[in-house]
């Protein structure tokens, strides 16, 4: 039999909102609420899981069943019980009998041709194969949601949002922030124009409703967001189509977003006399993440005091805000040194390169739009906007001894000198004074060619610390890859094109090994010490799917479609030679080292 251990809550939950205002999914001001005791009890592997459930009545009649559940076991009801009562009371999530759920119908994209231009270019048999493959399986990722959603929201975790949309995939379920801009890239690249335009207008909504783009359409996300990417995505889309109707009509949502940022996470700081407004990831919510919430709760448990525990949480949630869900990018002892342990989160703490950068980027492209829209004093406004940005971002994040851009954190008033590849983010923006580049371009050219992770075979690190963390060593980002190659790409200058190429290459080798050797899996992440073995650590298993894996290699293979795997002579239509580590990694068991020790080679 399970016996329920109670812990007790902070008596202050409720000073700061909560992640909604759903009773169910949302608010849980003591261990008596539904959702401390539902997720406490442990009934599901992944916390998200219920959070992403939908009632079966509506919520009031579901609080009172609960009620009666609490009444009937005085308090104390064990797992079996709470299984019993989520089972009756919230639907199921999709599984491979009912593969939409009760949130999402079938839809088949509109503008998915079977045939893109984009295959002739390729001339190398196994990545033309794998583009073929990526480009099918946007309409595996595509979601509808069901009328129901819209018309009896309370029931559901999901916001409604009326066109049709990408996920990432696997337990992503929804259409997330900052993930879509490198979805997006893919559509474009697959011409599926009306599926980008669909997303964005589903963006606009959210904007309308919540006052700002949340990190994914879930209710639990409502308060916090994800790396400002949508201006940028609306860029992509009009620069492939010259939808200039489209920038009308919504230009005041991209303001509205821009203006969120500004006016709930910006920081002003004092450096070499002078003041600079910059940005910074700060969710001011003071309790567990609803789909973390266990993982989080009993990690806050490590604080002795109240206001440990509430400042805890902000910076778990601020790190989730980031995306960078978790770094020692984010974590510091009291004394300002580096550590690697999540309990030392300070994320809100942290001014980041890559977060100023996008905004940075948002205010020279808001200030071009208004000029084309002939509303000159909002392009002024924005130009000045940037103009500051331009100057703060050299004066607080440049460090002229290292050559690069660096995390400024402000209790220590100190930069973070740690490699990250954020640390060229304003590269990818071009988010510096153009009179300067060429004295940034080569500083920064050098940082590269010494830098350690420049040098592994499977593409460039997150980190170079390895302490479990999925955004630390040896993982690696598709969209961190797509970040530095086309901030290269952004000089212009002959050896920055260069190494962003072999850059290209060594991630479309690392990503095919493992799409060959795991019988076609694409994967949220990549191991770049030994090439074609997924990613891992962090709180949840490694994902597939995976929305922006394809689409930043739909968008490298677009610009490289010469580029040849012939070093790997590894074919999706021929033998494969299966790494030992890839075996260890996905059957763990005895035979393990044998296989190792004998380099086994299965053909």
């Amino acid at each position: 039999m399970f016996l329920w251990i109670f812990w007790l809550l902070p008596a202050s939950w409720g000073e700061l909102p909560p992640p909604c205002d759903s009773e169910i999914f949302c608010l849980a001001k003591d261990t008596h609420s539904l959702l401390h005791v539902v997720q406490m009890a442990n009934i599901h592997k992944d916390s998200k899981t219920f959070v992403d459930k939908s009632l079966k009545t509506s919520p009031r009649q579901v609080l009172q069943k609960f009620d009666e559940l609490m009444k009937e076991t005085e308090n104390n009801p064990n797992k079996e019980q709470v299984t019993v009562f989520v089972d009756n009371n919230f639907d199921p999530l999709p599984n491979d009998d009912n593969p939409q759920g009760s949130e999402f119908e079938d839809w088949d994209p509109s503008d998915w041709n079977e045939d893109i231009p984009l295959f002739n270019l390729i001339t190398d048999p196994g990545y033309r194969s794998l583009a073929k493959d990526l480009h099918g399986r946007w309409k595996d990722l595509g979601r509808k949601i069901k009328p129901d959603v819209q018309a009896s929201p309370e029931k559901y975790s999901l916001h409604y949002l009326p066109e049709p949309f990408i996920v990432p995939g696997g337990r992503f379920r929804e259409m997330y922030y900052w993930d879509s801009y490198w979805t997006i890239q893919g559509l474009l690249v697959s011409e599926m124009p009306e599926t980008v335009k669909g997303m964005l207008v589903n963006f606009v909504k959210l904007i309308k409703d919540i006052g700002h783009v949340p990190n994914g359409n879930r209710i639990y996300y409502n308060r916090r967001s994800q790396p400002p990417l949508f201006i940028s995505m609306v860029q992509a889309y009009f620069e492939a189509t010259h939808d200039e109707k489209f920038i009308e009509e919504n230009i005041e949502y991209l303001d509205k977003e821009f203006q969120f940022w500004m006016a709930n996470r910006s920081i002003t700081v004092n450096v070499g006399g002078k003041m600079h407004t910059l940005a910074r990831y700060n969710v001011e919510v003071d309790d567990p993440r609803p789909e973390s919430y266990r993982e989080d709760y009993r990690d806050a448990q490590k604080f002795e005091t109240i206001p440990e525990q509430e400042e805890f949480y902000q910076n778990m949630k601020s790190g989730a805000e980031s995306g960078w869900d978790y770094s020692t990018r984010w974590f510091f002892k009291e004394d300002g040194s580096p550590s690697e342990e999540l309990v030392d989160i300070e994320t809100r703490h942290i001014i980041p390169v890559d977060l100023n950068s996008y905004l940075c980027k948002n205010a020279r492209i808001l200030s071009n739009y208004y000029k084309m829209l002939n509303q000159d004093q909002k392009s002024q406004e924005y130009a000045k906007i940037f103009d500051k940005f331009v100057e703060s971002i050299d004066q607080v994040l440049w460090n002229s001894t290292s050559n690069a851009w660096f995390d400024y954190n402000t209790k220590t008033k100190m930069q973070n000198p740690q490699f990250y590849p954020s640390n060229i983010a304003p590269l990818w923006a071009e988010c510096f004074a153009q009179t300067k580049l060429k004295e940034k371009v080569l500083p920064v050219l050098n940082y590269i060619t010494n830098e350690e992770a420049f040098q592994y075979p499977g593409g460039v690190p997150t980190s170079m610390v390895k302490s479990g963390q999925q955004w630390d060593l040896s993982n690696a980002w598709p969209p961190l890859q797509e970040i530095i190659v086309t901030g290269l790409e952004n000089t212009g200058d002959a050896k920055a094109l260069d190494i962003a190429k072999k850059l290209v290459e060594k991630w479309l080798r690392n990503v095919y090994v493992s799409y060959v050797q795991s019988e076609k899996k694409m994967f949220e992440k990549y191991d770049v010490e030994e090439i074609g073995l997924p990613g891992g650590g962090g709180e949840y298993d490694v994902q597939e799917g995976f929305g922006w894996s394809n689409g930043v290699i739909l968008h490298f293979l677009s610009k490289h479609p010469d580029l040849s795997n012939d070093a790997f002579a590894v074919r999706s239509n021929g033998p494969s030679m299966i790494s030992p580590s890839w075996l260890c990694k996905l059957f763990l068991n005895t035979f393990c080292v044998v296989i190792i020790t004998t380099k086994i080679i299965i053909s």
